[in-house]
C-alpha cells in the first residue's frame, strides 16, 4: 500500500509539469539567465566592481575608453571623518569612496613627496605634473601642515590626533595600497564610469520593476476578474466595461499620463507599469472564472454552505493560477521593455539611477562612430532579459497543457 501512495504522490500534477518543463531545453536557458540576473542584483554593490551607490564614481579622464582598458589609478584619502555605514546599506546602496581617484601615466617618489603625471589618454600624454604629500594620500589631514625631521613625518589627522610616522613606511603602504593597477572590463561610459559596473546596477531596476510592476496587476487583475466571472450580471458589465476602457489606450501613452501625475522617479516607474498592466490578467481570470463557476466542485460548495469569498479564494482561482502564472511570465518581459522605454525618453528613473534605457539614451550618439557598443551592450542586456521571460513563459505553458499525454501515469 505505502508503495502505491508513493507512486501516485510522485505522479503529482506539479511534479509532471516541473519533468515536463525540465525537458524543454530553451526554458532551461531562460531559468539559467533570469537566475544570474537576479543573484547579481541581490548581490547589489557586492557583485560590482565599482561598489559606490548606483556605480556613480566618474573618472572624466578616461571617458569612453574601450573593452578592456586599463590605467594606474592613485588613491587620495578624503579629508573627512570616517563614516559608519550599516552592513543592509553597503549591501544595498554602496558605500561612497574615502578617497579620490586620479589616473596617472608615471610617478616617482622625491624625499616625503609623490610627483605622478597625470594621464590623458594621448598618444604623448603630457600630462599635469602634481607633487601630493605622502601624508596627505593615506591619511585623512586635520590640516595640510606636515613637517618633516630624520626621515620621519609629523602631522595631525582627523581622527587620530598627531601622528609620527617614517617616511619609508608611507612610501611602501602607498605603493601597495594606494596605487593599483584598474581594469574595465567592459571600457567606460562618457562620464569616466565603469560600463560593467551599471549594467550590473542596471539589472536591480529592471528586475524590480518586473516584480512590482506583475505584483499590483496580479492584485487587481485577480480581484476584478474574479468578481465579474464569479457574480456577472452588473458586476460583470461594470468591469468589463472599466477593462475595455483600459485597454482601448495605448499602453506607453498611459503609463507615460500615469508617470507624469505621480512624478519621475523609481517607485512611481513601479506603479505606473503594474496599473497598466492588470487587464490582461483581468480578461484571463474572468473567462477561467465563467467556466469554473459551472463546475460540479463549486456547486458541491453551495451545497455545503460555504461563503462566496471561501468558494473564489479556497476553490476557484487556485484552478486558474496556471493560465495567470503564464500570461505574468510575458507581463514581467513587458515590463522590462517599458521601462527601459521611459528611461530612454527621459520620464523613468532619473539619474545617476543606472537603468538601461538611460545607458542608451546616453549613448545613442556614439552607434554610428566606432564606439557603438556603449548603447549596443545595454540593448543587448534588454534582449536577454526579455528572451528569458519569453522562453520561460512559453515553456510553463507547454508543461500546463493537460491536453499533453506524456509523462501520464497510465497513457
Amino acid at each position: 500500500m505505502s508503495k502505491i501512495k508513493k507512486d501516485i504522490q510522485s505522479k503529482s500534477l506539479t511534479q509532471i509539469a516541473w519533468k515536463r518543463l525540465k525537458k524543454n531545453k530553451l526554458s532551461l536557458f531562460g531559468l539559467f539567465i533570469i537566475f544570474c540576473a537576479v543573484t547579481v542584483a541581490l548581490l547589489g554593490p557586492i557583485a560590482r566592481p565599482d561598489g559606490t551607490p548606483k556605480s556613480n564614481d566618474q573618472i572624466l579622464e578616461i571617458t569612453t575608453k574601450a573593452p578592456g582598458f586599463t590605467v594606474e589609478i592613485l588613491k587620495v584619502k578624503k579629508n573627512q571623518k570616517e563614516i559608519e555605514v550599516g552592513f543592509w546599506d553597503y549591501v544595498s546602496i554602496g558605500v561612497d569612496n574615502d578617497f579620490s581617484t586620479v589616473p596617472i601615466y608615471d610617478y616617482s617618489f622625491e624625499g616625503y613627496n609623490l610627483v605622478v603625471e597625470k594621464y590623458t589618454g594621448s598618444s604623448v600624454n603630457n600630462g599635469q605634473i602634481v607633487r601630493y604629500n605622502l601624508a596627505e594620500i593615506v591619511y585623512s589631514l586635520d590640516h595640510n601642515e606636515v613637517t618633516e625631521a630624520n626621515g620621519f613625518l609629523d602631522f595631525y589627522t582627523l581622527d587620530g590626533g598627531k601622528q609620527h610616522v617614517a617616511i619609508d613606511k608611507l612610501i611602501s603602504i602607498i605603493k601597495e595600497d594606494y596605487i593599483i593597477s584598474k581594469q574595465f572590463y567592459l571600457g567606460t561610459d562618457k562620464y569616466g564610469r565603469d560600463l560593467l559596473s551599471r549594467l550590473m546596477a542596471g539589472t536591480w531596476i529592471s528586475l524590480f520593476v518586473g516584480f512590482i510592476s506583475v505584483f499590483i496587476s496580479l492584485v487587481i487583475g485577480i480581484s476584478f476578474g474574479a468578481l465579474a466571472g464569479y457574480y456577472r450580471g452588473w458586476i460583470d458589465d461594470l468591469v468589463m466595461w472599466f477593462i475595455n476602457v483600459v485597454w482601448s489606450i495605448p499602453t506607453l501613452l498611459l503609463v507615460i499620463a500615469i508617470t507624469m501625475a505621480l512624478g519621475k522617479g523609481t517607485w512611481q516607474v513601479f506603479i505606473a507599469v503594474g496599473l497598466t498592466m492588470w487587464v490582461e490578467v483581468a480578461r484571463v481570470v474572468r473567462g477561467q472564472m465563467l467556466s469554473l463557476r459551472e463546475k460540479e466542485f463549486v456547486e458541491a460548495g453551495r451545497a455545503l454552505g460555504f461563503t462566496n469569498s471561501r468558494i473564489i479564494f479556497k476553490h476557484i482561482i487556485p484552478n486558474v493560477l496556471g493560465p495567470v502564472i503564464v500570461i505574468s511570465a510575458i507581463n514581467f518581459a513587458a515590463a522590462i521593455l517599458i521601462e527601459a522605454g521611459l528611461s530612454f525618453l527621459g520620464i523613468g528613473a532619473q539619474p545617476p539611477q543606472a537603468t538601461w534605457g538611460k545607458i542608451i539614451a546616453e549613448h545613442k550618439g556614439y552607434i554610428i562612430t566606432g564606439k557603438a557598443y556603449l548603447a549596443v551592450l545595454p540593448g543587448f542586456a534588454i534582449i536577454l532579459m526579455v528572451l528569458a521571460f519569453v522562453l520561460v513563459g512559453n515553456g510553463i505553458r507547454d508543461s500546463l497543457d493537460s491536453k499533453a499525454v506524456d509523462d501520464i501515469p497510465g497513457v
